[in-house]
């Protein structure tokens, strides 16, 4: 893996007039340990003016092919590879909550988030649990509260979801053992209102998956703080759709590059609010 941006900053010159040591210039290929790949996607310090004003970080990450689509066939491993999975790791163990879409949890087949024992240490200095929990947006609720998504997780799997939703339902999840919050007034979701009631909880560090409907959502709401997104070198053609679905925005928003890596022909770029 290499950095392509931002690149090392130049050598230090001493006081001899001889530069100093430093790394060499450009990007350098090699193996990046976990360590490095989580000081490179930490979340912002809670000093940080951004994170500060909103009250917590909403980060996304989505791979997309060479011509946008954000799945084959239905399932986003088609699109991935080895370092991309990894970065997938990573962004879910610092994370406190994964918030992903109910369609994206059927067709992914979501199992809970586990823990891992390289992030132990670093997860526990942050006062987060062993694994991050998973947050379930849906509307209807309907889902299968059987499955291990939602029995044996280390971190109670939690539904989000609108005060309006159907009540038979929602007495199910809570029957089940299922902590079903509300973050909105209709039948669904306010995504402007999901951080929110996720940092009630004292969840700030927050990584939605997706999908593209969810994402796209998140997106016009204007509660979508960083994307990270994998370009991968495939093409997939088809009528899959790209990583955000839904109505266009009346003035397209701007984030600003903060890194871009790159490993076997992937791009893993990062971008943040303005």
């Amino acid at each position: 893996m290499r950095r392509l941006f931002p690149l090392p900053a130049p050598s230090a010159t001493s006081p001899d007039g001889t530069d100093a040591a430093a790394p060499p210039p450009g990007p350098t290929d090699r193996e990046w340990t976990l360590d490095e790949l989580a000081e490179a996607y930490a979340y912002p310090a809670p000093d940080d003016p951004a994170y500060a004003r909103r009250g917590g970080w909403l980060r996304a990450n989505m791979v997309s092919s060479m011509d946008g689509a954000a799945h084959h066939e239905g399932r986003s491993q088609p699109l991935s590879g080895d370092a991309d999975m990894r970065i997938f790791g990573v962004l879910r163990a610092l994370a406190d909550v994964v918030v992903v879409g109910a369609e994206t949890v059927r067709q992914e087949g979501y199992r809970p988030a586990r823990a891992r024992e390289a992030f132990a240490a670093r997860r526990a200095a942050a006062g987060q649990g062993p694994a991050p929990a998973i947050a379930v947006v849906t509307a209807g609720l309907g889902l299968d509260f059987g499955l291990p998504l939602f029995t044996e997780p280390l971190a109670p799997t939690l539904v989000l979801t609108g005060a309006g939703a159907p009540a038979d339902r929602v007495a199910k999840a809570r029957e089940a053992g299922v902590e079903v919050l509300f973050a909105g007034e209709g039948l669904g979701v306010d995504p402007a209102r999901v951080a929110g009631v996720l940092a009630g909880r004292g969840h700030t560090r927050l990584l939605t998956e997706g999908g593209p409907r969810l994402l796209g959502q998140f997106a016009a709401a204007g509660a979508l703080d960083e994307m990270c997104l994998t370009l991968a070198p495939v093409v997939a053609v088809g009528a899959a759709p790209r990583i955000m679905n839904g109505p266009a925005v009346p003035v397209p928003e701007r984030f600003a590059l903060a890194s871009v890596l790159e490993e076997a022909g992937f791009l893993f770029t990062r971008y943040r609010r303005s």
